[in-house]
């Protein structure tokens, strides 16, 4: 059970206080509630470009990672198609120096020439190295417009094209900030051996006076239902042939989420799974296969992918996932396959909460989600879940019109 105080500043700003006694660190958390999911088709990568402009100074502290490396801290973040999040890990007693540059940068980014100019190039650079030219590295450029028709989760998080982050200009940035980097749009979790009137008076003390803005309405377009095969090649210099079946599924709130999370484990989490015990270790039809879920806070994707043994068609491979797969949907998984994947969960969630940051993430991600006390309820949803479940999930997702195919060619 990992326990936590809330409370909100008048400015609207959610805080989770969470109380270590263990540990010598503290760590401040703050998750906005944007990511490329928010942006224009026009305008991709402005989330992912903001996460980088955040480091890059505000009005009043030029550089936000030197004060932060003298309190004997260190800093990083990421951002999502669905939320950016920031993170600092330092010595308690240095605490308010994190929460001093958090707040001054919420209240009053720098918006220089020269910033933006520093960190577009980064982003640029990132986007030809990461997706350009990496082996593999520009499938979800393609997966995903493949798999999404209208909803905005069609482009990945660095954006659709380079163009949009070279065409950036700072009254678009400065738009973004204003509309998505205010308290009313952010979740603070800090962790540590404190006390909650300690954290409550350095919190009001730091984000008081940051004006409220408003939290903007998030109006998505709704991914239709799927209801035909859809299939694409594309041809590239890589090692080998790869595949990428992409499968709906629900979002996140959603129940039939977890229970698409188990059955992903059992088709291809490890070398006991569906997916490799059949078609690479005993047909041998590819030298790497697996199974995982995006994740996605709206209608995510059940993603199987892999490689090519040589001299394999496509066809072969095909047919043998589709067989198993037909396994899924005809045969319940056995109790003790089931309580083996149950285990594996619970040994990973263990695992996870050991660290002070994952669990200062992760309480601010189930607030989002709508109530932070979530991190302590999955578990019993997962416990719940039994094999007719599945079995009952898998006949509705692992269907030919939900999925879309993406193949790589090698050339």
């Amino acid at each position: 059970m990992i326990h936590f105080d809330r409370f909100t500043l008048e400015n609207g700003l959610k805080v989770i206080f969470h109380k270590d006694p263990t540990s010598p660190l503290a760590v401040v958390n703050t998750l906005y509630d944007v990511g490329a999911r928010d942006e224009s088709p026009e305008k991709t990568g402005f989330a992912h470009l903001f996460e980088h402009l955040m480091f890059g100074g505000s009005v009043n502290i030029p550089d936000f990672d030197a004060p932060l490396q003298h309190a004997g801290g260190e800093s990083n973040a990421f951002t999502s198609n669905d939320i950016t999040n920031y993170y600092d890990v330092l010595p308690a007693q240095n605490l308010e120096t994190a929460l001093w540059l958090e707040s001054d940068r919420m209240m009053s980014l720098a918006f220089t020439p020269k910033s933006l100019e520093t960190q577009r190039s980064v982003v640029i650079e990132e986007f030809k190295q990461r997706y350009l030219n990496q082996p593999y590295g520009d499938v979800w450029l393609y997966l995903r417009p493949l798999a999404y028709t209208v909803h905005p989760y069609q482009w990945a998080t660095i954006g659709k094209e380079i163009k949009h982050i070279e065409d950036a200009e700072m009254v678009d940035v400065v738009e973004f900030f204003n509309k998505f980097y205010n308290p009313s749009n952010a979740i603070l979790c800090i962790a540590g051996n404190f006390e909650l009137a300690y954290i409550k008076e350095v919190v009001e003390k730091w984000y008081s006076d940051i004006p409220s803005g408003i939290k903007p309405a998030r109006v998505l377009p709704a991914e239709p239902q799927q209801t035909v095969f859809r299939e694409q090649t594309i041809e590239r210099k890589v090692p080998s042939d790869a595949f990428y079946y992409a499968f709906k599924m629900p979002e996140r709130k959603n129940t039939d989420y977890f229970i698409v999370d188990i059955l992903s484990d059992a088709m291809g989490r490890d070398k006991s799974s569906r997916l490799y015990t059949k078609i690479q270790k005993e047909l041998k039809l590819v030298t790497e296969i697996g199974a995982y879920i995006t994740g996605s806070l709206n209608d995510g994707l059940l993603i199987i992918s892999g490689k090519l043994s040589p001299d394999v068609t496509f066809e072969q491979v095909d047919n043998a996932i589709w067989e198993v797969m037909d396994t899924m949907i005809n045969i319940p998984l056995s109790d003790q396959e089931m309580n083996r994947l149950k285990n594996k969960i619970k040994t990973a969630k263990a695992f996870q909460d050991k660290g002070l940051l994952n669990r200062a993430m992760n309480l601010a991600y189930f607030e989002l989600l709508g109530d932070a006390d979530g991190i302590n309820e999955e578990a019993q949803i997962y416990e719940a879940i039994m094999p007719k479940h599945i079995q009952l999930v898998s006949k509705n997702i692992l269907i030919k019109t939900n999925c879309s195919l993406l193949k790589v060619k090698a050339i």
